[in-house]
């Protein structure tokens, strides 16, 4: 008797770039007391790639370098003034995809961690991935 085939699924193997309370100065907010000065901002985010090949240990181009990314992130949280989350993360969201094209999924929350007193913070989550094409 010979026992059932199983095909074996291969799935791609994905690596994941994370960064945890990355802490900003940003000129955010729709109130007066918001326009007049800048206000702490908290980013939470992942990002992930597809492996295309091991990691070279003494190349960083063979990875994405998150130095460039936390740096792109910094630029737009920090560059203009915008009044609502909603519109910083949405557009931080497509820029990330567009200057980043080896990026297939992220996932991004901004907070506010000075908004109310009687809570931590509050904050916007986005998540999207990449269309395939």
């Amino acid at each position: 008797m010979s026992s059932p085939s199983h095909r074996i699924s291969k799935t791609r193997l994905k690596r994941r770039i994370f960064f945890e309370k990355l802490s900003l100065q940003a000129n955010i907010g729709i109130l007066e007391h918001e326009l007049k000065s800048k206000q702490r901002i908290y980013i939470d985010a992942q990002f992930d790639t597809y492996i295309e090949q091991p990691a070279n240990d003494t190349d960083i181009s063979s990875v994405l370098d998150y130095r460039l990314l936390r740096q792109h992130i910094i630029q737009v949280c920090t560059t203009r003034h915008v009044n609502l989350l909603e519109t910083l993360i949405e557009e931080l969201c497509d820029s990330i995809f567009e200057c980043f094209p080896s990026i297939i999924w992220q996932k991004i929350r901004i907070s506010k961690p000075q908004a109310f007193s009687d809570c931590q913070a509050v904050g916007i989550e986005m998540e999207q991935g990449r269309e395939k094409q």
